[in-house]
């Protein structure tokens, strides 16, 4: 179960910094994933920690370790690509198998492992089958389990599951997190899958443009990220521009549009009465009633209303312009509304998310670019 340091890691295509000055920590028996937009840096830094690719400047070290001059073959990881690279003319058995020949390991001491393997994979069934004759899952499991049969402590996963489908890739991603914990590995995992990322890893990373925004728990991201980037990126959220009008150490009073808005600021940083701010809300903490809470509420009309299953989605627009993304459950008595309603609206202020307005201004902040 290594420990993987990264120090000023920097990376350079041309006229684009892929990496720029990376520094990160991945703990000893940690789930890691990274997300990000396209284009964001992900892949080249696992890549760098794999040996794939050569960093320009910066080091990379595992227990310790330093590993930025070794190839890939001698840094102890187990890479899994998104692309299902198996061996077509080997079935099941000799592609997991494949790592400890390579290592010279004679075929009577491959069996326990191998066979150990495709029984945690639950792929037994399959061991004299070829990877065009299994489904994608059943390619990926396979692919994963050579990763890990040669003994490594370190699994780097690139976008392992982007080639399945919904359900397969929904049941896969447990599967992949209960082996990496009884294996006691070290993982990190790149995905542009925020619900995957945000169910199966202790901790996340946030990137863009070649720099971690911000790095913590799949809760602490979402339910408090300290990145208005975070907020816009992990999940959805309204974001809602303002003035101060109050300032106090426990909240703060907006006016928004010529309405106001309480916000607790607990434990945030002070803002001051005049300064210009942004708040945030997820969509399902939004309150959609044909009653009016006592505090922060808003009349507004439902604009737009789409059915997902367990959750309905609505547009709606307050009375004073702002327009609210809202989530609620299919069971809810709201989950019936149309287009043209008259309802009102709450935000309550412990839900709501306060930040500074962006120096840049709040489009380009929230940019995906």
């Amino acid at each position: 179960m290594p420990e993987i340091k990264v120090v000023g890691l920097r990376k350079v295509y041309g006229r684009v910094i892929a990496l720029n000055g990376i520094d990160l920590t991945i703990k000893d028996g940690e789930y890691l994933s990274i997300v990000g937009p396209s284009g964001c840096g992900k892949t080249t830094l696992i890549k760098s920690i794999a040996g794939v690719v050569k960093p320009d400047a910066g080091d990379i070290f595992i227990d310790g370790k330093r590993v930025t001059p070794l190839p890939i073959e001698d840094r102890g990881a187990g890479y899994v690509f998104q692309e299902i690279a198996l061996f077509p003319h080997m079935n099941v058995y000799d592609n997991v198998s494949y790592g400890l020949m390579v290592r010279g390991v004679p075929p009577p001491e491959r069996t326990e492992p191998v066979e150990e393997m495709l029984h945690m994979m639950n792929l037994e069934e399959y061991v004299t089958l070829y990877p065009k004759e299994l489904s994608g899952g059943a390619r990926q499991k396979t692919a994963i389990s050579r990763a890990l049969t040669s003994g490594s402590t370190l699994l780097l996963l690139d976008e392992p599951l982007g080639a399945l489908d919904l359900k397969v890739r929904t049941a896969l991603r447990y599967e992949l997190r209960k082996l990496v914990k009884d294996l006691g590995l070290t993982a990190i995992h790149v995905t542009h899958d925020q619900e995957e990322a945000l169910s199966i890893s202790d901790r996340i990373v946030v990137m863009r443009a070649g720099q971690i925004v911000e790095a913590g728990t799949p809760e602490q991201l979402y339910l408090r990220p300290g990145k208005i980037f975070t907020a816009k990126f992990l999940g959805e959220a309204n974001f809602i521009t303002g003035e101060v009008t109050e300032a106090k150490e426990a909240g703060i009073q907006v006016n928004v549009n010529g309405s106001k808005l309480n916000a607790s600021t607990k434990g945030k940083d002070y803002l001051k009465k005049g300064e210009a701010c942004v708040l945030a809300i997820r969509p399902e903490f939004v309150n959609l009633s044909s009653k009016p809470g006592k505090v922060n509420t808003w009349g507004c009309e439902v604009v737009g209303a789409s059915f997902v299953g367990d959750t309905m989605r609505y547009e709606v627009r307050a009375e004073n312009g702002v327009t609210l993304l809202v989530k609620t459950l299919t069971t809810n008595y709201e989950s019936g509304l149309e287009a043209g309603d008259k309802m009102c609206v709450t935000l309550p202020d412990e839900n709501l998310l306060v930040y500074r307005q962006p120096e840049e201004g709040l489009e380009k902040a929230l940019s995906l670019e």
